[in-house]
């Protein structure tokens, strides 16, 4: 089957539709809390308590939406008095944040994030169905595990169903045992990915291109398919 590459695949109507974090709030029903199974805001305000130092305590969210849950949280952490020790920063692709406010503890970046870079590295990095719209899902992975702080922690949403091999298979077991091998956990019932630390990842995957006409995943939105040729192909 064809496949598209990044620059394609931002254009494409599945991506571009995209409404997973268009209303999602910080907590409540529909919110991140429910998904990633914990309040960033209570991380970061434990991180705070732990440290008890000046450094800045940051969060990356990718592919963030509206950035709605974001700027709630800001504004919580602002209402707690320390917001000037804390940074809340998310990446999309498409520019439809809703208003925020012009404050040094946040900051929204419409970019592409396969191609965007920080500036400095993040003790929570969390992405909820972001990865289902991305092509290369594993090089985000892999790209995010080395901007977490020693002892950061990732949390992201990740359906295996979705990565799939040369041939359209899906890579099953084989990926969720590299993923554990290169320091990742797995949640299969929840399909989530976490990591615990920071660390320089590379997957035996090359990236093909991606499919973005899979259908609905177990979300029942439409979603991407990520396709990969394993380097070590005995093992394929």
């Amino acid at each position: 089957m064809p496949l598209l590459d990044d620059d394609a695949l931002a254009g494409s109507a599945v991506v571009a539709n995209s409404a997973m974090n268009r209303e999602r709030q910080l907590d409540g029903v529909d919110s991140y809390e429910r998904e990633l199974g914990f309040n960033p805001v209570e991380v970061i305000a434990a991180l705070l308590r732990v440290t008890g130092a000046p450094d800045t305590v940051a969060w990356l969210d990718l592919c963030c939406g509206s950035g709605r849950a974001l700027i709630q949280a800001a504004a919580r952490l602002d209402e707690q008095g320390v917001a000037g020790r804390v940074l809340v920063e998310g990446v999309d692709l498409v520019d439809a944040f809703d208003p925020a406010p012009d404050v040094p503890w946040l900051r929204l970046t419409a970019a592409p994030v396969l191609t965007w870079a920080p500036h400095r590295r993040y003790d929570l990095i969390t992405s909820v169905h972001g990865l289902h719209y991305v092509g290369d899902k594993l090089g985000l992975l892999a790209r995010a595990a080395g901007w977490l702080t020693d002892g950061g922690r990732l949390v992201a949403d990740l359906d295996l169903a979705s990565v799939r091999l040369a041939d359209g298979v899906p890579a099953g077991r084989r990926l969720a045992a590299d993923l554990r091998e290169a320091g990742f956990s797995y949640d299969g019932r929840r399909r989530r990915i976490g990591r615990d630390d920071r660390g320089d990842v590379d997957l035996p995957y090359d990236y093909l291109g991606a499919d973005d006409r899979a259908g609905p995943n177990y979300t029942g939105q439409d979603a991407v398919h990520s396709h990969y040729r394993r380097r070590n192909a005995k093992a394929a």
